[in-house]
């Protein structure tokens, strides 16, 4: 399956001028498989795994190994959906570290004294825009659960790479060349000191952040959450005028989900539930065109194209009008994946042009016993693009751990805590900014997401994992590399490299080099319109299984320096 083709069908990795290398981003293995976005990370999963450890204590290694790599995607002041499919009982969670608003958040907490949306780049990277960090208890309980490795073991790969420094590479280094507005002053001082950014090749001083480390490995997680990391988390936040307090921290619990299910050509599907509507998105997408049979057009063509976009326009009318944390609010998931729902929405896509008339549907009508339900959707001002990272890992027992982890927008709020190393978050500004829908902010409410960590299971037994950063293009990430391998046939790498499209409510596409043009001549001619330049969508890891060899087929998208490994002793 993994075969050393050329990649250049894909168009992503000659764009990258060299930096792409099909070696490091693919692996075969036996007894286990590590996909990340960075060697560190990747290495430091391999290490463990290597040591004894099983799926989820390497990737909590793994996820330590990205905060030291891709500071500006993840890190212990993030969020994150860590999926655990434990083999020998047969069940699949989520352990949802998803980011909470503190008790002093409001609904009109974006809003300025006019009552004014506050610009994304100010409400963005103003303290008030942190939640609650839970990705440090969400890997916590599923090592108490299911991991056979002390903590202390699993960050030592991290602080190690931490305190030996660590090489900018292209990927950070192009990020920095466009946000490196977004750092406060300490994080200016570590990635853009004297004002100039760190370029690739340079050489960061991560000992602020192995202190943080070795602090983890002596007290635990606990110091994070009311010891004496919080109490430097607090002191910066209120540095910078936000309104959490330790007693936000200390209080702070985490969710056990049950996953969103759903079924696609014979395919039992596993993603991540409400408060991410990514899942359900995702599911939502694959039932609107299961009934098309999407195979019988060329990968390239327009009429695949135009099915996708259509699907995600339709998608995402009904995810904005209908997502929201369902601890607060009623949410129609069984409508959403109705069966006769989903053939009521597939009747607005017409195959003449971009259908005008797209727009939430009622799913309430397909749950039995509710009420419908009346939803105003608010105008959203336009946002930046959200980064994250993905990673997935499977062990010589069966079991997977697929986590998506993130301080949401590049370098999160860009506030970095005193002397400590590690980002704080901005995932609150993914409420919406104005009230009124069921995604408002609120003291103690968690925001949507659009995380789809994702495991694919063929007749019980599971046979793929993946999923992808990206903020909204998660989902077009997802359900695209899903389809390309069981519609199309492709391997994990191929799946990953064929050229994205992305596109929501609007009639705008976003898509990758490689995407054929006379197809988007076609679109354009639907009444689509196409960004001017392409750019990468997503950044997927995936681990296909073989259960006739046993053999594992890992993958790293060519979009930054991502790395798999495998083993087979």
């Amino acid at each position: 399956m993994i075969n050393g083709k050329s990649l250049s069908r894909s168009g992503k990795s000659l764009s990258r001028s060299g930096k792409s290398s099909y070696r490091r981003e693919t692996a075969v293995g036996k007894t286990g498989m590590v996909a990340s976005a960075h060697p560190i990370a990747t290495d430091a999963g391999e290490q463990v795994l290597r040591a004894g450890g099983n799926a989820i204590d390497a990737a909590i290694a793994v996820q330590f190994g990205l905060n030291v790599g891709e500071p500006m995607m993840t890190g212990i002041g993030g969020s994150g959906f860590f999926m655990v499919y434990h083999n020998e009982s047969k069940t699949t969670k989520i352990f949802d570290g998803h980011s909470q608003a503190p008790k002093a958040a409001y609904p009109e907490m974006f809003l300025d004294e006019n009552k004014e949306v506050i610009p994304f780049r100010k409400r963005s990277t103003h303290a008030t825009a942190i939640g609650i960090p839970g990705i440090l208890k969400a890997m916590e309980a599923a090592r108490k659960e299911y991991g056979t490795k002390p903590l202390a073991e699993l960050i030592e790969p991290a602080a190690k790479a931490a305190e030996a420094g660590v090489e900018t590479n292209w990927v950070l280094g192009d990020i920095l060349k466009t946000y490196a507005y977004r750092l406060g002053e300490h994080a200016k001082q570590l990635y853009s000191p004297n004002g100039k950014p760190m370029q690739e090749g340079d050489m960061i001083n991560k000992k602020d952040l192995a202190k943080t480390f070795r602090i983890l490995q002596e007290k635990g997680i606990e110091a994070f959450y009311e010891g004496e990391i919080a109490e430097a988390i607090i002191s910066t936040i209120k540095e910078h005028g936000g309104f959490m307090e330790l007693s936000d921290l200390k209080e702070y619990q985490i969710k056990i989900d049950e996953p969103v299910w759903g079924d696609y050509k014979g395919h039992r599907i596993a993603s991540s539930n409400m408060p991410s509507a990514g899942g359900t998105t995702v599911l939502q997408i694959l039932k609107l065109l299961e009934d098309f049979d999407v195979s019988q057009y060329d990968v390239k063509s327009w009429e695949k194209y135009y099915l996708f976009a259509e699907a995600m326009r339709i998608a995402f009318s009904d995810k904005i009008a209908f997502s929201g944390d369902p601890v607060y609010s009623d949410i129609p998931l069984k409508g959403l994946l109705n069966d006769e729902y989903i053939k009521e929405r597939q009747k607005l896509i017409n195959w003449k042009h971009k259908n005008e008339k797209v727009d939430f549907g009622n799913p309430w009508d397909y749950e039995k016993g509710q009420k419908v339900n009346v939803v105003r959707q608010p105008y959203e001002p336009e946002r930046e693009l959200s980064e994250t990272t993905h990673f997935t890992v499977v062990d010589r027992w069966g079991n997977i751990v697929a986590c998506t982890s993130t301080v949401e927008h590049p370098f999160g709020t860009g506030i970095m805590v005193k002397d400590h190393g590690f980002l704080l978050n901005n995932e609150l500004t993914d409420f919406d900014a104005i009230p009124g829908g069921l995604n408002q902010a609120d003291a103690g409410k968690r925001p949507v997401s659009c995380k789809s960590p994702t495991i694919v299971f063929k007749d019980s037994e599971p046979v793929l994992t993946l999923g992808s950063p990206g903020g909204p293009t998660i989902v077009g990430s997802v359900f695209q590399t899903l389809m390309n391998v069981l519609d199309y046939g492709m391997d994990i790498k191929e799946a990953i490299e064929e050229p994205r499209i992305f596109n929501s409510t609007g009639s705008l596409i976003g898509w990758e080099a490689g995407v054929d043009m006379n197809a988007k001549g076609e679109l354009e001619a639907m009444g689509f319109n196409f960004g001017d330049e392409p750019f990468p969508i997503g950044n997927v890891q995936g681990i296909q299984i073989d259960k006739e060899t046993g053999r594992l087929f890992g993958a790293a998208d060519s979009s930054r320096e991502g790395k798999a490994t495998g083993l087979d002793s």
